[in-house]
């Protein structure tokens, strides 16, 4: 097999226009001409992206000489045939703020190598030199990768420094993103491995010591769930390091895993700042996020299904294993919190009690199970509309659920003596680790029941049939009575209800959900409409509420709306407000 590297070149050349321009060299291209392809999707994010929508030009060269390139496909070229080596040379357009593609400025630039390099047909195996040049107005810039530094190279990368980088393969090559800029940094050690956080944007008096202290030991703890005995970090099969890259803007949230790295997005009114004292819940949720995505190191990134193994960036890789996956993760995100010390035992069963009741507010479960939601993730939860709510559940928070309930089955089924946690090593040690060493497989669509069983003793293949491959609910709150946990319902509001959302739309009111069986669908209301008047009273932008704060439920009332350019009238017969908000306490003795 020829293992002559790949030779990658990417320059940040127009921050006004935000363009790279990106190079790739190949020595040896097929003899019949060379094909090269863009990943149409990016492994995390479970839709069809088009990144290749933001090349602006391409060309191709051999010997000085230029070669004629086609484009093929939506994602694919191909060159004509040439002898000796291939140059393409092409421009990306870079203006995507996300955890997903690529983004260029003045003040910063990143990408995720998705997003950005061409992948040469038979050539995927073949390691990777990618040389990161400056932008032409940098001024202290530095490079914060966990690609590792293609050391003993003329013109290798120093620590942070431009220069030449190295990857073994092109899946690894593009499982490493990239920040350059002129960062807030903070740096720390979990069981002797180096973690580095990477904080872009305006954030005033940063208490980066503070986010270093909570993070590391969120960070410990979860090493030590999957490697009790040795401890080892499950990055260093890839890199040296792991780098957190936060993107800080006004109200942003998200947060995209790799190998050795995960990028994030963060509002920066969740961050702490020097002497804030109680940086309250958005802290706590950036904690989460932060959590989730380190956990994902090893459950996804080494821990992955069967589909996923390998990923094929072409097209729609379907599972049913997503509440395995991000469900099972979103379960973990907040305990590690826990068990970490980073948040006390009244504030976790504050966000188990949000999950929970997000849930129940969700009419989609009853449709839909978080297996059918796993293999619809790239057509119908990435795709959300204004009856989502009424026809999804979410793979993510009901997941998390189910991941509740099994540990709580296995726990009292086992006498104790048994939790998740010895599925997750189980799943580790036969799945995860050396998954990066060569001939990695993944974990098959239906041996959970199986691999539960074999790693506790416990059988919950009934379980798992009716609240992950059904669409029944949980049994949570017998559950969580039998561990010294109280259950309870209330409703979020005395107001009656008319059982929609509404949002702020150019000053007025309008209906954004209209939830199946509530008293706005049997009145005929729907989503989209401008709601005017409530008994012949104007509605101010947002003031619907404050309209019904004068009425009982079983109240009839009018209400005028705009469908279109329409105005019509309805008759709604307000409604009990549904006891959709749990609280969760321990029994006192």
């Amino acid at each position: 097999m020829n293992k002559k590297p790949l030779l990658y070149r990417l320059t940040p050349f127009d921050p006004a226009s935000h363009r790279f321009k990106v190079e790739l060299s190949i020595r040896t291209p097929a003899p019949k001409g060379q094909e090269l392809s863009l990943p149409a999707w990016i492994p995390g994010s479970y839709l069809i992206r088009d990144f290749s929508r933001q090349i602006l030009s391409i060309k191709a060269a051999s010997r000085g000489k230029a070669v004629s390139i086609i484009k093929t496909g939506n994602h694919t070229w191909r060159c004509a045939p040439c002898n000796g080596p291939l140059h393409i040379e092409y421009t990306v357009y870079a203006w995507d703020l996300s955890v997903r593609g690529a983004h260029f400025d003045q003040t910063h630039a990143f990408f995720n190598g998705a997003s950005v390099f061409l992948c040469p047909a038979g050539h995927e195996d073949q390691p990777c030199n990618l040389e990161l040049l400056p932008p032409p107005h940098a001024r202290n810039w530095k490079v914060h990768t966990s690609l590792p530094e293609a050391a003993g190279h003329p013109g290798s990368a120093h620590r942070h420094g431009f220069g030449r980088y190295t990857a073994p393969d092109y899946d690894a090559l593009i499982d490493h993103p990239v920040e350059m800029g002129t960062p807030q940094v903070v740096r720390f050690r979990a069981h002797g491995a180096e973690h580095e956080m990477v904080f872009t944007g305006v954030v005033p008096n940063l208490d980066l010591k503070r986010i270093a202290a909570d993070v590391q030991k969120i960070c410990a703890a979860q090493i030590a769930l999957f490697e009790p005995d040795s401890k080892q970090a499950p990055f260093l099969d890839s890199s040296d390091r792991y780098v957190f890259m936060t993107m800080v803007t006004a109200d942003g949230y998200g947060g995209l895993e790799h190998r050795a790295s995960t990028a994030l997005m963060a509002a920066r009114k969740d961050l702490p700042t020097l002497g804030c004292g109680d940086a309250g819940e958005g802290y706590q949720a950036f904690l989460g996020l932060v959590s989730h995505e380190y956990f994902h190191t090893w459950n996804v990134k080494r821990i992955k299904p069967a589909a996923f193994a390998p990923y094929d960036l072409s097209h729609e890789n379907h599972t049913r294993l997503l509440w395995v996956f991000e469900g099972f993760t979103s379960y973990y995100d907040d305990l590690m919190l826990l068990r970490s010390g980073a948040i006390g035992r009244a504030d976790y069963l504050r966000l188990i009690a949000k999950t929970i009741s997000g849930v129940r507010r969700s009419p989609g479960r009853h449709k839909q199970s978080v297996a059918e939601s796993s293999f619809d993730a790239w057509t119908r939860y990435y795709k959300q509309d204004e009856n989502s709510p009424n026809a999804l559940v979410s793979y993510y928070t009901k997941g998390s659920l189910v991941a509740l309930g099994l540990d709580l089955l296995i726990r009292r089924e086992s006498g104790g003596s048994r939790s998740l946690d010895d599925v997750m090593r189980l799943l580790w040690d036969r799945y995860g680790r050396g998954f990066y060493q060569g001939g990695g497989t993944g974990v098959p669509e239906k041996a959970m029941p199986r691999l539960i069983r074999e790693a506790t003793g416990v059988d919950a293949s009934d379980f798992i049939a009716r609240y992950a491959e059904g669409r029944e609910d949980i049994p949570l709150q017998a559950m969580l009575a039998q561990q010294g946990i109280k259950l309870e319902w209330q409703a979020a509001s005395k107001l009656p209800s008319l059982d929609v959302r509404t949002r702020s739309a150019h000053g007025e009111t309008q209906l954004a959900t209209v939830f199946e069986g509530g008293a706005a669908h049997r009145a005929g209301l729907c989503a989209g409409d401008i709601v005017v008047a409530v008994n012949g009273l104007r509605v101010p932008e947002n003031g619907l509420d404050r309209l019904l704060q004068a009425y009982r439920p079983g109240d009839t009332i009018t209400i005028h709306v705009f469908r279109r350019d329409e105005l019509r009238a309805f008759e709604a017969i307000l409604a009990e407000p549904e006891k959709t908000e749990c609280t969760l306490a321990p029994v006192m003795a």
